[in-house]
């Protein structure tokens, strides 16, 4: 039951302001990009690695948005809904420019069963996560970045990218080893 609640509490967040919007009034859609624009440009930045594409996809994520809002049905949060539709956008243009993402060739290097390799947690900063991570295939970080930073699980990263979980995961533990070495060497770099 309690599970219900917050299900039901995290509906409520910004409900008055959603209906407003499905209602069509302008001030709610300024509203609602005013508070959830940040949080959803970080996501398109860590997508796009590029601040100029971020801020494009994260104009056209709001207007597929607010065009499709009388469509959002309270079953999740609003903040989720919005930062599927951000993902989307991202993983379209990618794909657009792209054709084909492109991951680790050396797949079978991971199975599903081997452990995620330990990164200490207190060595490694955000940012430095984030400068590592441009020597990731185009497609094995965003899989890192949807696990990592985004929270998403190798089930719905499958479902976004087209791809099967054991895919999904061990990209991820490819990545992750990737990153890890990249750190420690570029550690070691700066002591000598």
């Amino acid at each position: 039951e309690s599970n219900r609640t917050v299900t039901q509490t995290i509906n409520m967040i910004h409900r008055d302001l959603v209906i407003s919007c499905q209602k069509g009034e302008r001030k709610a859609f300024r509203k609602v990009y005013d508070l959830y624009s940040k949080a959803m440009f970080n996501v398109c930045i860590r997508f796009m690695n590029d601040t100029e594409e971020a801020k494009d996809m994260l104009q056209e994520a709001f207007s597929y948005a607010f065009l499709r809002i009388h469509s959002y049905r309270f079953e999740s949060s609003f903040g989720a809904w919005l930062k599927r539709i951000v993902i989307n956008t991202c993983i379209s243009e990618i794909r657009r420019r792209k054709a084909d993402l492109q991951f680790f060739d050396d797949m079978n290097h991971f199975d599903d069963r081997e452990e995620e390799p330990e990164l200490e947690e207190s060595k490694l900063s955000v940012e430095k996560i984030k400068e590592a991570m441009s020597i990731l295939p185009e497609g094995s970080r965003m899989i890192f970045n949807m696990y990592l930073l985004e929270g998403l699980d190798h089930g719905e990263i499958a479902s976004f990218l087209g791809i099967n979980e054991a895919t999904s995961r061990s990209q991820y533990l490819r990545a992750r080893k990737k990153i890890k070495d990249a750190i420690a060497f570029n550690e070691m770099e700066f002591q000598a």
